[in-house]
């Protein structure tokens, strides 16, 4: 029965997969427009993050999509499919699950975020431009 249960949900997660991945193309937002000098400067800033995700996980989805919006070229590493980064989020991170945010701080500490609207509110704060900035 256990086994009849597991492939039933495997066959609904490969039947969703590409229209949950198709959604997210069409939905994207745009990115903030910025200047030059200071999309340079986000990028720098995102070298310290490297996020840590499942292609077709409906959180990580919604992380990736804020983070088009704000501009962010963060570094998506793909714990399911890739080895290395799965052993990384679970011996660094303690657990694995995404999405995880992972920040690099400047005294050299790594810190790991989990759930995504823990994520979504750490790159607001930190990326988001103010009123009186635009």
């Amino acid at each position: 029965m256990r086994l009849f249960i597991r492939l039933f949900f495997r066959f609904i997660r490969l039947i969703l997969t590409p229209f949950m991945l198709l959604a997210e193309k069409l939905t994207t937002p745009k990115a903030i427009v910025r200047s030059q000098a200071e999309q340079q400067d986000i990028d720098a800033a995102c070298r310290q993050l490297a996020l840590y995700q499942f292609s077709a996980c409906p959180f990580c989805i919604k992380v990736r999509k804020e983070m088009a919006r704000l501009g962010l070229n963060i570094s998506k590493r793909d714990a399911q499919h890739n080895q290395q980064y799965r052993s990384e989020l679970e011996t660094a991170g303690g657990k694995i699950k995404v999405p995880c945010l992972r920040i690099e701080t400047s005294a050299g500490d790594t810190e790991w975020l989990y759930e995504s609207t823990a994520i979504i509110a750490y790159l607001q704060q930190r990326f988001e431009q103010s009123p009186a900035k635009a």
